[in-house]
């Protein structure tokens, strides 16, 4: 007995967009042995850089030397809430702050299993998805609160704005939700049922047969199903029947999250439901309208000579799929199998020369698999298998797609040594667990060109077999201002983009290092004599300040921290990155101590 279930994602644009701008789930919170360690201080002995804290750029305080900190308080909090002066014009935050991390949903959402309503964080503001068409912007899809305003599919993107003047517009991404569902379906071959097919923009059908019995029956199985697309941020409806055509009508106007219908009660349980539900093409839908056929029933009482004539032939073979009258084939999705290639030997091998040939001869075999499929290697897996039955393993990876023989030889050459044969090695398997799509690419004129961009990718490839993974990246900046972690390791061939204008050193220390015998003019003046490594320096020229606070939501330790730095040039032209810590002005803000974080040039 056939059993079909379609499944049905009505919002899928808007909240696959929400999900990706989901925040994250709150940290963990600390171990109870850990509970009585000193907490983050400011000033760690000789250094000033506070482990696991940071610092941001502000404003200096607007105030005389005779006050102090907790008198200015004082003062703003007495004064009417419209007098107070704003945050950003005292440098500092001085009010509570939301906490950054928002919690995430609870995987019991919809434990009930019978619940598709909207996630609970799903915001209340009526947000619509455009898409163009021409030289028009048409509604491409709509939240439910923008359903209930009247912002319906295809309307037109300036009208509705129009009608609701706190409306949010996004742009559609329609082939990421294709792809989306495209995993989705991936993910239920995979784990519910082999007969797993895309059904439309936005559902999936399913080939029941003979697998809900291990899931626990139908019901069951939906209960699961609408569970785990709860906990994804996803409403969705289910419904199981004995057709693919019944199941699709069900699940999209049927009104109920979970529908069930017994094979052979199809007819009756799609009478009432309106004839878009048949999925007919526009035409057959307004030739319905203009004849009053409003219900599937309608159509299922008229003979199928006068139906045909009205209103075509493909309307009546939607209606007997439907009935299950015609069969309609589901294709399912095939997982894509991993491109591998192997070989049995004839007698054991355990010369390195032996071991070097069999594998160029598999990576021979694995390019023209690759090429047919359009695939380039981003990792390979040498297996060798011993006459112990025992596997040596050679793993390798590159830092772009490719699918150079020549150059995939050189990279498993270099490991091939790490190969231990034993008493020899009976069989040999190469696979690529990891490959991306690779096309065709112009090579360009045969004449070199002063202006041509040298491929880099084979050398860093080598340096990376050589040096290992870790020793071969490329610095890229991430947003923080504090010096030390407003850089990050990055893969060797990206194009880091987004450096901040200041000037930064060339070279930053990995700790700053304290400065002895320092004179200066405070508050604002840079040093004017320093020692550092038992050298005393006499500065010539300096630049600055530049200054930094601490991150005050990092830790309450940091809220009052300040750094000013300095760029000082010195006799014999050495240019240093230096810095005081504090304001110069009120001591919780540092102890007025002078540190060198950095060498220019």
């Amino acid at each position: 007995m056939t059993r079909v279930a379609s499944l049905y994602l009505p919002q899928l644009p808007i909240e696959r967009l929400r999900r990706v701008a989901r925040p994250f789930a709150p940290p963990e919170p600390r171990p109870a042995s850990l509970a009585l360690e000193p907490p983050i201080d400011d000033d760690p002995g000789e250094c000033s850089v506070p482990r696991g804290g940071g610092w941001r750029p502000g404003a200096r305080w607007a105030h005389d030397a005779t006050s102090n900190r907790a008198q200015i308080s004082q003062q703003i909090a007495e004064l009417p809430a419209h007098q107070r002066p704003p945050t950003r014009m005292l440098g500092r935050r001085s009010e509570a702050a939301e906490h950054p991390f928002k919690a995430m949903r609870s995987d019991d959402v919809g434990r009930s299993g019978a619940s598709g309503a909207p996630p609970s964080d799903v915001s209340r503001r009526p947000t619509v998805l455009i898409e163009r068409l021409g030289q028009r912007d048409l509604i491409f899809a709509a939240c439910p609160v923008a359903l209930s305003l009247g912002l319906v599919p295809g309307m037109a993107a300036a009208h509705a704005r129009a009608l609701v003047s706190d409306l949010e517009v996004r742009d559609a991404e329609p082939d990421a939700d294709r792809a989306w569902l495209e995993r989705l379906a991936l993910h239920g071959a995979l784990h519910w049922t082999p007969g797993a097919s895309v059904d439309g923009p936005n559902g999936l059908w399913l080939d029941l047969t003979g697998t809900t019995h291990l899931f626990g029956g139908e019901q069951r199985f939906c209960q699961r199903l609408l569970r785990f697309l709860a906990r994804l941020g996803i409403t969705a409806r289910v419904a199981i029947a004995g057709t693919p055509g019944a199941a699709h009508a069900l699940a999209r106007y049927g009104g109920k999250h979970i529908a069930l219908i017994e094979t052979g009660t199809e007819a009756s349980a799609l009478r009432a439901l309106p004839t878009v539900a048949l999925r007919l093409e526009t035409s057959a839908l307004a030739a319905a309208a203009r004849f009053g056929l409003d219900r599937i029933d309608d159509l299922i009482r008229l003979p199928r000579g006068p139906l045909a004539r009205r209103l075509g032939l493909a309307t009546v073979r939607r209606l007997d799929q439907a009935l299950g009258q015609i069969s309609e084939p589901i294709v399912p999705v095939t997982p894509v199998e991993m491109p591998s290639v192997s070989r049995r030997l004839v007698e054991p091998i355990g010369t390195a020369e032996s071991i070097a040939q069999v594998t160029a001869d598999l990576i021979d075999d694995l390019m023209p698999i690759l090429r047919e499929r359009g695939l380039g290697a981003r990792r390979l897996v040498l297996a060798a298998e011993r006459v112990d039955s025992e596997r040596q393993r050679l793993v390798i990876g590159t830092s772009r797609a490719t699918r150079d023989a020549k150059h995939l030889k050189r990279m498993f050459v270099l490991k091939l040594e790490r190969i231990e044969p034993g008493l020899g090695i009976e069989a040999m398997r190469l696979s690529v667990p990891h490959a991306e799509p690779l096309g065709s690419t112009a090579i360009g004129s045969l004449i070199v060109s002063e202006g041509a961009v040298p491929d880099l990718a084979p050398a860093v490839d080598q340096m990376v077999g050589r040096a290992g993974s870790a020793a071969v990246f490329r610095m890229a900046p991430r947003e923080s201002d504090v010096p030390e972690r407003a850089v990050r390791r990055a893969d060797p061939l990206d194009v880091p983009a987004g450096w901040p204008s200041w000037k930064r050193p060339a070279r930053l220390l990995a700790r700053p290092e304290r400065l002895s015998n320092v004179v200066a003019l405070l508050p604002d003046h840079p040093p004017r004599r320093f020692t550092w490594r038992g050298m005393p320096y006499k500065v010539v020229a300096g630049d600055g300040p530049e200054r930094i606070h601490g991150e005050w939501w990092r830790s309450e330790r940091e809220l009052w921290a300040t750094r000013d730095y300095f760029r000082v040039e010195v006799e014999g032209g050495q240019r240093f990155w230096v810095f005081r810590r504090g304001d110069g002005i009120d001591a919780e803000t540092g102890d007025l101590s002078w540190h060198l974080h950095g060498l220019f040039g």
